[in-house]
């Protein structure tokens, strides 16, 4: 696995916008991800420096929710090109996920969306990946209860 600074910072993008759910704010937080990851050494590991990445970027947003405790963030909005049943399965989907939580959220997203290898999501929580398995299957298994479907992910 080669990292590939364009694809990460995409990714990174997208996790710290599913987090504030605000684009500028999203932007200029995984901007701050890099600034700050460029200060670091770098890593031989493409694990660590992923760690690293997704270490400051949760950082970031965790504070950017403090300091905006009070403020309601704005849902985004779904496309309307999207076909009804598309439509319907990401609005399940999205209730599902709102159940469960934050940091289950979390790693459906890493694990899920930007496919951040089990070894990084493991450290990034202290815990083994064997756990981390049996928690993403436990997780898994509760989004197919709340969706009532046999097939999710």
């Amino acid at each position: 696995m080669s990292f590939d600074i364009d694809e990460q910072y995409e990714k990174i993008y997208r996790y710290c916008f599913l987090r504030v759910r605000h684009k500028e704010t999203a932007e200029d937080l995984t901007q701050e991800t890099f600034l700050r990851y460029l200060e670091h050494p770098h890593y031989s590991s493409v694990d660590k420096t992923l760690q690293l990445l997704y270490t400051i970027a949760g950082n970031l947003c965790t504070d950017e929710f403090r300091k905006k405790r009070t403020e309601e963030l704005p849902d985004t909005e779904i496309s309307s090109e999207s076909v009804e049943d598309d439509v319907l399965s990401n609005f399940d989907l999205k209730q599902a996920l709102g159940k469960l939580s934050e940091e289950d959220r979390e790693i459906i997203l890493l694990r899920y969306v930007n496919e951040v290898p089990v070894n990084v999501i493991a450290k990034l929580h202290n815990i083994s990946r064997f756990a981390l398995n049996r928690r993403i299957n436990r997780i898994l298994g509760t989004l197919h209860d709340y969706m009532g479907r046999e097939e999710l992910i």
